[in-house]
């Protein structure tokens, strides 16, 4: 079939749709990469060989931010911690007489329940037979001792808090049991970035297919679409990816001023950043989790301990006498273990009384949100970048590979029409 206008061996209708066909393949294959960055969650295939930490296989493929996982909440961590806060100072927030206040309730509570469960196990005969009158002396000298114990506490654990907090392990450890969460966070913060990833692939294919067209008017050999295709395929996706973090500080062109995408979003970004962190990884409910349950736990179970054995010396207070006399020294140092380990266990269960004052106080959002729209450009690049960075070249020829199968799937297309 011979083109009525004289050139080329296909009909004419074939060289106009070509530019659109390229756009198709651009945004086909910046679509797909984008996909191919983020899923599937887990790996997919048979995986017979794979390296650490590679998202291919060979024969399968996990999303590249799902498989480098605790790597990006390493690097996000690790950029909050050196650039955006200080969780001393952070923790310094708290007021200790504050915490008390809030936690009254529930520590009066605890104590009332503790000091009558061991005065019953250890010395019930004796417990039974005092006057009322020294029974109620006895809870309210325990009682009155609550606020210096735990305003004491609060206070050491503001002065500890690098020994019974690892913020990083805590991010890490999050992402890595919730890797959609990583994605969520890439994913929101770099939503209009991804939407322009996609748009612009069949902007630049189109462009691209503008020059095949004039190509394949003048050759039309069976490689020219493969090749065309990956050339597409590889520099819509080189191409997106470098608009949008470069240049990376404001240029000015004349009446405009040109800058990379994402950079130019500073102060939108930090915001949900600083939302998507403090709701997600950074809650008050998490950080104390982290505090009873992560690797410093030992930390924090000595330094809760410390202060509980003081506490239970007051707690006993007047009736120390009485008890000595009752369970010999032996016993009576026995009884006094059990209170301190029963105020040890018992203490992280009315923590979460808490946690609104100590979400209102740490204000944790706001001061990431505000010192990450202070960060340079070069600084705040490495919110987002390193998710593409380490893996630009893979990501670019899945685009490139991508295109010239397409372009294989036009030859046999061709020869049809």
């Amino acid at each position: 079939m011979v083109a009525t206008w004289g050139v080329g061996e296909y009909e004419w209708y074939l060289y106009i749709v070509m530019p659109f066909m390229s756009g198709l393949v651009g945004w086909g294959t910046n679509k797909l990469a984008l996909e191919m960055t983020f899923l599937p969650i887990e790996y997919f295939g048979v995986e017979w060989f794979r390296m650490h930490e590679q998202p291919w296989g060979l024969f399968g493929w996990q999303g590249i931010i799902p498989t480098k996982a605790g790597k990006m909440a390493s690097i996000c961590a690790k950029l909050m911690t050196e650039k955006l806060f200080d969780i001393k100072e952070i923790f310094t927030r708290l007021q200790p007489e504050k915490m008390y206040e809030v936690m009254e309730d529930g520590l009066l509570l605890m104590i009332d329940q503790i000091f009558d469960e061991v005065a019953n196990d250890y010395m019930p005969g004796t417990w039974k037979r005092l006057p009322t009158g020294v029974k109620n002396e006895a809870v309210l000298t325990a009682q009155r001792a609550c606020p210096e114990f735990l305003t004491g506490f609060i206070a050491d654990m503001q002065e500890n808090i690098h020994n019974i907090l690892d913020i990083e392990e805590m991010c890490v450890s999050a992402c890595i049991k919730n890797k959609r969460l990583v994605n969520q966070i890439f994913l929101e913060c770099g939503d209009k970035e991804f939407t322009f990833i996609r748009r612009s692939g069949f902007y630049f294919g189109f462009l691209f297919g503008v020059v095949q067209t004039c190509i394949w008017l003048v050759y039309a050999g069976n490689w020219v679409l493969p090749l065309c295709g990956f050339i597409v395929g590889w520099f819509t996706n080189y191409l997106a990816l470098k608009v949008i973090f470069r240049p990376l500080n404001p240029i000015g062109c004349g009446p405009f001023e040109i800058q990379g995408l994402f950079l130019k979003r500073q102060k939108e970004v930090s915001e949900t950043f600083a939302r998507i962190n403090c709701n997600q990884l950074l809650s008050t409910e998490k950080i104390w989790q982290a505090i009873l349950t992560g690797p410093n736990r030992k930390n924090f179970q000595l330094l809760l301990r410390n202060h509980s054995l003081v506490f239970t010396e007051k707690l006993i207070g007047g009736l120390a006498p009485i008890a000595r006399t009752a369970l010999g020294v032996e016993k009576f140092a026995l009884m006094k273990e059990d209170i301190a380990t029963k105020v040890i266990l018992e203490l992280p269960n009315i923590i979460d009384m808490s946690y609104e004052y100590t979400t209102e106080a740490l204000d944790m959002e706001t001061t990431i949100r505000e010192k990450m729209q202070s960060l340079s450009p070069a600084e705040f690049e490495g919110v987002l970048h390193p998710a593409f960075e380490e893996d630009e070249m893979t990501l670019i020829m899945v685009g490139g590979v991508l295109g010239m199968m397409v372009g294989v799937i036009q030859i046999f297309i061709f020869s049809y029409v």
